[in-house]
């Protein structure tokens, strides 16, 4: 049976009746994009760049080999940095202007005029890095002893990690001035033509975010109904996510090609600081635990069900004969600060901020980026949090997620502009955790085994997507990239990669019936961060290692956890872990948190038992 019409406008704003969704406020950035100060910036953007060309470059070996070269050399880097910081506020506010709205052709405008602008300014900078790197490796050793150079540490090694990779000055040139009409265009012809697309449910047309949370409804005709207008429409649109797909692989082997790296996954190890060893480990780990994880919990709720397998439409759908009810958005803040409360007050306080001071953009609005982001911006500003916010258990964890990152770009921002970012991995440990203290604050308050039930299913669901799913979904980039280096891709081909990736981690109580072969197409992270999404099941894992330190010695565990989120980018990941007692290098580091779902998995077939 179709869905209703009705219901299905009331499924999308019932949150917005309840309470007020927040929209962000990024006059903290620029008032408007036609003000004088986002322009006066941009005037002085150009001149700060040129001026810092004209006052270093070819000069950074004679500055080395001066007397007071680590004082006069961290002069030069903290000149960088400030100039980083400028350019990171005009870009973040152009990204987010246009993420607010990408089907806009005046804010689509907008945001390509700002990328321009700041490849063209930014190119005077390009020498900096390069000509750092060139220098004597002893020499910059002993000028990192001055306090001016040595704050920029970690910066400089992570830049000489760099080094092997990195290419002529005329070469960078090209890559970087060719990197917005090239890559930067075809993930900007992917993010409008999503943007745009409507799913067609009983005489509605959806966007990609409503359609998407029809898959997540009590009613079986309204999840087949979004789940075939999704396939309809994704089938009509492959060709083009196909080319843009073939072309951006190839843009990447060829970069790759240049740079020396002969994996296809290398660079992204390199710029999260991981060794590869580490991640072959993890993934080898977790698909080695497919049949005890997801194959054993998919054929569980499909006994829940009363079926043999359950459709693909069906794999996130609420448990049978259990009432579920919008969530409305002061319940879930308050839910997310009291669980962070409990665990830290500073860092609910830190979260609160984004709430008081209108740091969050949560409705579903035409046009607007899908998904969620945390967006650190820049440290001289504050980051901001976008959410597509329907109401759903499953939104109020987004949010628990997304304001993990915010808390962890915060206390990170007193790093500055250069060394507060965070490698990927690191990054989702932080919005990670957030999600487990707001599902074990929920679990201490089940008051009925039912409740109980729930809760533990709906969390292993979300495991297994963070853990099983993103791991497989690194498998198919491999794949995808492996075999466009032999040429190019039809959709069938990509079709049947996914749907060889997807059979193996969902396992048979998993139907993959006809039209499922084209979701690998909405994924955004395919297109814009290659290879990013190892990083989610690497931040589960780990995770789930932290919190069972937690568990067994909570005295002191928070300083140190915050004292973690707040060294940005300046530690490797073996010294941020080794105050927990914790090694990513160890292969058995992995089984803790996969045993811990499958502790929950097992807890779930007693109940069943019972």
């Amino acid at each position: 049976m179709p869905v209703s019409m009705t219901f299905a406008a009331d499924l999308a704003t019932a949150p917005a009746k309840a309470d007020l969704l927040p929209e962000w406020n990024l006059a903290d950035l620029y008032p408007a994009m036609d003000s004088p100060a986002l322009a006066a910036d941009l005037e002085k953007a150009d001149a700060l760049c040129k001026s810092f060309e004209d006052t270093y470059k070819g000069k950074l070996a004679e500055l080395l080999a001066a007397p007071d070269a680590g004082e006069t050399l961290g002069v030069a880097v903290r000149a960088y940095e400030e100039i980083d910081d400028l350019l990171g506020r005009i870009a973040s506010y152009g990204s987010l202007v246009y993420a607010g709205d990408t089907s806009d052709p005046v804010r689509a405008k907008f945001y390509g005029d700002i990328q321009e602008r700041l490849t063209d300014v930014s190119t005077h900078l390009l020498f900096f890095t390069l000509e750092l790197n060139r220098l004597d490796d002893a020499a910059l050793e002993a000028a990192l002893a001055a306090p001016a150079l040595g704050h920029y540490r970690p910066w400089v090694e992570d830049l000489r990690r760099d080094k092997p990779y990195q290419l002529d000055d005329k070469i960078e040139q090209l890559f970087h001035e060719k990197s917005n009409p090239s890559r930067g265009a075809w993930s900007r012809l992917f993010d409008e033509t999503m943007s745009s697309l409507r799913f067609p449910v009983n005489g509605q047309e959806l966007a990609i975010e409503p359609t998407l949370n029809l898959m997540q409804d009590p009613k079986e005709e309204v999840r087949k109904a979004a789940g075939q207008a999704l396939a309809e429409v994704f089938g009509k649109n492959i060709r083009l996510f196909t080319l843009i797909t073939n072309t951006l692989a190839k843009d990447k082997e060829i970069s790759d090609r240049w740079r020396g790296f002969t994996d296809v996954a290398a660079s992204r190890h390199l710029a999260n600081r991981v060794e590869p060893e580490v991640v072959d480990a993890m993934v080898s780990a977790i698909r080695a635990s497919f049949p005890r994880l997801s194959h054993r919990y998919y054929a569980l709720k499909a006994r829940w069900f009363g079926k043999d397998a359950l459709e693909f439409w069906d794999r996130n759908a609420p448990l049978p004969k259990v009432e579920s009810r919008d969530i409305g958005w002061g319940e879930a803040r308050d839910t997310v600060l009291g669980a962070y409360g409990t665990f830290s007050p500073r860092m609910a306080d830190i979260a609160r901020t984004f709430f008081d001071k209108n740091w969050i953009d949560a409705p579903v609005r035409p046009g607007k980026s899908p998904g969620a982001f945390a967006h650190p911006t820049v440290p001289s500003a504050h980051p901001y949090v976008l959410l597509n916010y329907q109401g759903k258990p499953r939104d109020v964890m987004t949010l628990a997620h997304e304001l993990g990152h915010g808390v962890h770009q915060v206390l990170a921002g007193r790093q500055g502009a250069l060394m507060a970012p965070t490698p990927l991995t690191l990054a989702e440990t932080a919005s990670v955790f957030g999600e487990m203290l707001t599902f074990r604050r929920l679990l201490a308050k089940a008051e009925t085994p039912q409740a109980r039930k729930i809760m533990l299913a709906q969390k292993v669901e979300d495991m297994i997507n963070t853990v099983v799913r993103q791991t497989a979904f690194y498998s198919f980039e491999r794949l995808v990239h492996t075999e466009r280096r032999k040429g190019e891709l039809t959709a069938d081909q990509v079709n049947g990669l996914w749907m060889q990736v997807q059979t193996e981690s969902l396992g048979p109580a998993i139907h993959l019936s006809a039209g499922y072969e084209t979701f690998w197409a909405y994924i955004p992270h395919f297109i814009h961060s290659p290879f990013y999404v190892y990083a989610y099941a690497f931040g589960d894992c780990l995770v789930n290692s932290l919190y069972a330190v937690y568990q067994k010695a909570s005295d002191g565990f928070a300083e140190r956890y915050l004292d973690m989120l707040a060294a940005g980018g300046t530690k490797h990941h073996a010294e941020l872990l080794a105050p927990f007692g914790l090694d990513a290098r160890d292969p058995a580091f992995w089984q803790t948190g996969l045993t811990l779902i499958d502790s929950m998995i097992t807890e779930l077939e007693q109940m069943e038992a019972a």
